[in-house]
């Protein structure tokens, strides 16, 4: 079954979606520096490819889902984003929550996001995931199209 998961997948990727477009997979993307993700989608989204989220995408790569437009992004059922607030290191390995930053996270994220990380008690250092039918009823399912049988 996970042979033909990734020979489907490869085959998604290799036709692109929708008119001649490319699409860029997230399977295990953890985060990191927001600036360096601002700047990764920035070009993303001039290039108008379409994101699949189909594995983790947590912490600052979750600035996707406002960086990239809403019909650019579909998700499969491997799909799961990952929130908390932004940090600063402090010195001595410890981290410290940057407010600025944690509202500038939040404020980019499409309302039933915001919505949905709210009831959940907000940002906070603690991670939170969104995923599942939660997910799929916020996001596109990502279809897999296969190439029509050749006639002879």
């Amino acid at each position: 079954m996970r042979i033909l998961s990734a020979l489907l997948t490869a085959a998604f990727l290799l036709a692109g979606v929708g008119a001649g477009q490319a699409t860029v997979r997230i399977v295990n993307d953890r985060g990191g520096q927001i600036g360096q993700y601002l700047d990764k989608y920035s070009e993303l989204r001039s290039s108008g490819q379409t994101v699949m989220i189909d594995g983790l995408c947590a912490s600052a790569c979750t600035i996707v889902l406002g960086a990239i437009p809403h019909d650019k992004i579909c998700v499969t059922s491997n799909a799961t984003l990952g929130f908390h607030a932004a940090f600063d290191f402090a010195g001595n390995g410890r981290t410290v929550t940057n407010p600025d930053a944690t509202q500038m996270l939040y404020s980019g994220y499409p309302s039933q996001v915001r919505r949905w990380i709210s009831r959940r008690g907000g940002l906070t250092p603690r991670m939170i995931f969104l995923h599942g039918k939660q997910l799929q009823a916020m996001y596109r399912p990502c279809y897999f199209y296969a190439a029509p049988p050749r006639q002879r």
